[in-house]
């Protein structure tokens, strides 16, 4: 595994063993959603929830993110992250939280652009990880989702709907935005 492209291209990622620990997003998968959102990247502020070995933030951060906050429960995927964050030279625009995600949402007071979840596949949170990040979106932010294909997420989750959903072979990428006509 390796940062695509920015200030920190072709450096190496360190990643956690064992598929019941972490399941990294595959190069494909990573290449072709920041294909897809690259011009949406510089000068944003960055959640990667369930952070792994930190993959997509620091893939953010090289490519112009103002900040990124990773966020994992595993001592095995906190230790890959620091190590990552050190590899690429990216540690001081990041901060490193040890928490679940329902802990950390519920004890953040800053606010995101865009957030990346990828909860473990068979343990049934991603859509409660997204109801609990929804407080934590800035008024145009976006929540990229990966999941398996087999899992249908819904077309609204509070005020946040799909806007696009992107299929990479068995994955998908359910993205969720505002919904600006929603005048709860």
């Amino acid at each position: 595994m390796r940062v695509i492209t920015g200030i920190a291209r072709g450096k190496r990622l360190v990643t956690v063993s064992g598929n019941d620990i972490v399941r990294p997003t595959g190069e494909k998968v990573k290449e072709a959603l920041f294909s897809s959102i690259q011009f949406d990247i510089e000068g944003r502020r960055i959640l990667d929830l369930f952070a792994g070995c930190g993959q997509l933030g620091i893939e953010a951060l090289s490519r112009g993110a103002q900040s990124a906050v990773f966020v994992d429960c595993n001592d095995a995927s906190l230790k890959a992250v620091k190590q990552n964050l050190e590899n690429t030279g990216l540690v001081d625009k990041s901060t490193v939280h040890k928490s679940d995600y329902a802990t950390f949402a519920l004890r953040c007071t800053q606010q995101f652009d865009i957030a990346f979840l990828d909860p473990p596949y068979k343990a049934g949170l991603l859509e409660d990880a997204v109801k609990k990040t929804i407080p934590l979106m800035s008024d145009y932010g976006k929540i990229f989702c990966e999941h398996p294909t087999e899992l249908k997420m819904p077309e609204k989750i509070d005020c946040f709907i799909v806007t696009k959903v992107y299929r990479y072979g068995k994955t998908l990428i359910t993205v969720y935005k505002k919904d600006v006509t929603d005048n709860e």
